[in-house]
C-alpha cells in the first residue's frame, strides 16, 4: 500500500488488490483495516468476507443500531439484538411480492432475535423500525453511482 495513507478521511474507503490471490482486496476506512476475498470455491483464497458478506454485515450493523438506539430513546428493556441475514440470487417469478417478473433478482433474509422484557407490542414496533435504518433505506432507494478513471 504504497500511496495509500495509514488513515482515510472520514466517509471515504479506499479499496486496492493484495498480491496474495486473485481476489483479495485491502479495505481501508479512517483508521481501520479490513480484508475482502472470496471464497475457495468461488476462485478466492478466503482471506475475508466476500462484498456481499459486507453488504449484510452493513445492513445487519445497521439494523441493530438502530434497534438499540430506539429503545434507548424509549427507555426499553432491550438487553440484546441479534441480526442473522443471508442473500440469495432467485427467480423473479418466485417473489409474488416483487415488481420484477423475468430474470433473478436479489433476495436478504434477515432474522432479528430481539431479548429483554420487551412487550408484544415493543417487538413489533422494533421489527417495524428494522425497515427504517439508514442502510436498509438505502438499499431500497434509487442509487447514483458516479465512476470515473483518476488522473
Amino acid at each position: 500500500m504504497s500511496d495509500v495513507a495509514e488513515s482515510t478521511p472520514p466517509g471515504v474507503v479506499i479499496v486496492e488488490d493484495r498480491t496474495i490471490g486473485p481476489f483479495a482486496e485491502t479495505i481501508r476506512s479512517g483508521p481501520h483495516v479490513l480484508s475482502a476475498d472470496e471464497p475457495i470455491a468461488g476462485g478466492g483464497t478466503d482471506t475475508g468476507p466476500s462484498p456481499y458478506e459486507y453488504l449484510l454485515a452493513a445492513l445487519g450493523a445497521c439494523t441493530a443500531m438502530t434497534l438499540r438506539m430506539y429503545a434507548r430513546q424509549k427507555n426499553w428493556p432491550l438487553r440484546k439484538v441479534r441480526v442473522w441475514l443471508k442473500h440469495d440470487k432467485i427467480h423473479a417469478t418466485d417473489c409474488a411480492d416483487c415488481e420484477t417478473k423475468e430474470g433473478k433478482i436479489d433476495r436478504i433474509d434477515r432474522e432479528i432475535r430481539l431479548e429483554g422484557e420487551l412487550s408484544a407490542e415493543q417487538r413489533g414496533k422494533l421489527l417495524e423500525i428494522a425497515d427504517k435504518c439508514p442502510v436498509h433505506r438505502t438499499l431500497h432507494s434509487e442509487i447514483d453511482i458516479k465512476t470515473r478513471a483518476a488522473a
